[in-house]
């Protein structure tokens, strides 16, 4: 079952004596005595919602308090359809990987940045490999030459324990 958020208050939940009311449509009712706003809103058998209890006084509105939190949750929903995800990809290599290979991986990487997502390029260093970083760095940075054009470095290539990894993020624009 869907649990109604507890935002708003409504019918006899709210404490104020006074309220300027409001109908659905807008229609100003004016400001009465909570007690009679309440029996307006029984009496068109809707609910009485606090949509503003900060105003003075505050304002109520009479409506179906139903439809308006399935009117917000769908609100929402479509906000959050707007929304871009943004994924990481992981494009792994090795300090002695053949140059074709390189070429193959950065198409790859290439194909995600201009997807929109970003690129993590992980080094994977095996055994002694990690002595020698450097050449992980160098491997990072000719990995990059390849798609400067659609990405820029947005976390420079750091070793971690045996792996050696950088974010190339999509470019701007």
């Amino acid at each position: 079952m869907n649990v109604i958020n507890k935002e708003h208050l409504i019918n006899e939940e709210i404490r104020a004596k006074e309220l300027r009311v409001v109908t659905a449509d807008g229609e100003q009712l004016g400001i009465m005595p909570t007690k009679q706003a309440l029996e307006i809103a029984e009496a068109r058998q809707l609910d009485l919602v606090l949509i503003a209890p900060k105003a003075e006084p505050p304002v109520a509105k009479i409506m179906d308090y139903g439809k308006f939190v399935y009117e917000q949750q769908k609100k929402e929903k479509e906000a959050k359809k707007k929304q871009k995800q943004i994924t990481v990809k992981e494009v792994r290599i090795t300090p002695n990987i053949e140059e074709h290979d390189l070429n193959v991986k950065a198409k790859n990487a290439e194909k995600f940045l201009k997807d929109g997502d970003k690129v993590k390029v992980t080094v994977k260093f095996r055994g002694r490999e990690a002595d020698y970083a450097h050449f992980g760095e160098e491997i990072l940075n000719r990995f990059y030459e390849k798609i400067r054009e659609v990405g820029q470095i947005e976390k420079p290539a750091k070793l971690e324990g045996k792996n050696m990894t950088m974010v190339i993020a999509p470019k701007k624009g």
